[in-house]
């Protein structure tokens, strides 16, 4: 049984630091990523990672660009958002997503074939 478990969410305040974890069991996944979802707001990309071999590759919304770090911990099939100088807007509930085959449109939900029950990041001003 796949299970994605996010851990890390918490209430800061702008300008603090905060690393989201996403333990993965049940199989092994070529992309793994994060979304986001505010309220009242539709799910949105954040970041993601794919691998092809040993050569990984890493992308980004560019809201989060140059303050947050996603990083893959393969031995432990875990996944790690570092995030730093958060923002309020950066309030949101992040999902964990898993996707087994990584053929490309890492942006695209839809392209996700597992998905983390999400855990509250709350950013005050």
């Amino acid at each position: 049984q796949v299970q994605l478990v996010e851990s890390g969410g918490g209430l800061v305040q702008a300008g603090d630091s905060l690393t989201l974890s996403c333990a993965a069991s049940g199989r092994t996944f070529d992309a793994m990523g994060w979304f986001r979802q505010a309220p009242g707001k539709e799910r949105e990309f954040v970041s993601a990672t794919s691998r092809s071999g040993i050569r990984s590759t890493t992308y980004y919304q560019d809201s989060v660009k140059g303050r947050f770090i996603i990083s893959r911990a393969n031995a432990k099939n875990t996944l790690y958002l570092q995030m730093n100088s958060l923002k309020p807007e950066d309030t949101a509930v992040y999902y964990c997503a898993a996707m087994v085959y990584g053929y490309g449109g890492y942006g695209d939900s839809a392209r996700y074939d597992y998905w983390g029950q999400g855990t509250q990041v709350t950013v005050s001003s």
